[in-house]
């Protein structure tokens, strides 16, 4: 029959002592570990949150003033006083360079006055701006410019531009005519620019998720992410953490309108996303300082542990020796006198006296 394996005392001590010092330690240290890094999403989707919403206030409000003029001009201005309109006109445009041009057409489609004489004469009856500003105050979005790309391109970047027009109303409320101003694109692109920092990047989307403005491997690309499908949607500025076209984890949160007071809608929404590998690195790095210093220390309480363990187990090691040796033939020499602890010691005193009677 096989003979049975037992721990040794030393094994107990050490096993059982790592086993209650450390386990607690690394479940400790997985908790904390844990919630240092949701913590630090949180705070980077907060912070996300708060540049998101800011920074589209901030376009919208400037797009605002801008509207504020269009609107202002379009109840101030009299067809029947064109010299007066085209002054009107001319004026704004040199005071504000972001609008590249303004101008009024009649209700069929023909320039009647416009900034710098530009375009007097001919017909935007086809224009979008045109045909929506004979409906309501309209906002278009980016577009390259059609009629004006020979007036006032440069021939080595087209001009895009975004539209503002609102209907011109007679005394009746009749319309009769339309006003519409073109704002330079370059304009929108660096507020939008001002708004990013490092590391955290701004994206613009059209309402059919066509990304507007954003890193140059996005632009003029339909964005299909999770992200873009929520700020489409509209439900409320939303967070979400996924994975990109470009293979790498973003968190990103969603502002689904861009829009302030009576500001017709373009249909835009705004993305702001970071890196997640980049945003968490530096708690990556106090996680990782953590458990290498939790290593550290466990290594040398082990190593003090092993020392423990055989400082419990030498002297009883050696009273079982001398208690073996009484079993199978007679005594040489006395146990050692153990005294490192209460118990061996009397135990030690007990072998002695076991000793001495067997020799009587």
């Amino acid at each position: 029959m096989a003979r049975a394996s037992w721990i040794s005392l030393k094994g107990v001590v050490f096993f059982g002592g790592a086993a209650l010092m450390l386990a607690p330690a690394f479940v400790a240290g997985s908790i904390y570990a844990g919630g240092l890094q949701q913590h630090t999403e949180v705070l980077l989707a907060e912070k996300l949150r708060a540049r998101g919403e800011v920074g589209a206030d901030q376009l919208a409000r400037r797009l605002h003033q801008l509207w504020q003029d269009v609107d202002g001009l379009s109840r101030s201005i009299d067809l029947a006083r064109l010299d007066g309109a085209r002054h009107d006109i001319s004026l704004l445009a040199r005071l504000d360079k972001r609008y590249s041009w303004i101008g009024v057409a009649s209700i069929e489609g023909q320039v009647l006055a416009a900034s710098g004489g530009i375009l007097e004469g001919e017909s935007v009856a086809q224009r979008p701006w045109f045909r929506l500003g004979l409906e309501r105050p309209a906002a278009g979005d980016v577009h390259e410019a059609q009629l004006l790309a020979k007036r006032l391109g440069n021939g080595r970047d087209p001009l895009r531009f975004i539209d503002l027009s609102a209907p011109l109303r007679r005394a009746d409320g009749s319309v009769a005519g339309v006003i519409g101003a073109h704002v330079d694109w370059r304009w929108v692109t660096e507020t939008l620019g001002s708004l990013g920092a490092p590391g955290t990047e701004v994206i613009l989307l059209s309402r059919d998720q066509r990304v507007l403005y954003g890193p140059p491997d996005l632009v003029e690309k339909p964005l299909t992410v999770g992200a873009a499908a929520a700020a489409v949607r509209g439900t409320g500025t939303a967070v979400t953490r996924e994975a990109w076209p470009d293979g790498k984890d973003y968190l990103a949160v969603s502002v689904p309108a861009v829009g302030h007071a009576d500001l017709p809608s373009f249909g835009w929404s705004l993305l702001v996303r970071e890196s997640v590998d980049s945003a968490l690195a530096p708690t990556r790095d106090l996680v990782r300082s953590f458990w290498t210093l939790l290593g550290t220390g466990a290594l040398f309480a082990l190593a003090l542990l092993f020392l423990i363990a055989d400082w419990v187990a030498v002297p009883l090691r050696r009273l079982v020796a001398a208690a073996s040796e009484m079993e199978t033939r007679a005594p040489t020499h006395p146990p050692h006198p153990e005294s490192r602890y209460e118990e061996v010691r009397r135990l030690s005193i007990s072998l002695v006296r076991l000793q001495t009677r067997l020799r009587d």
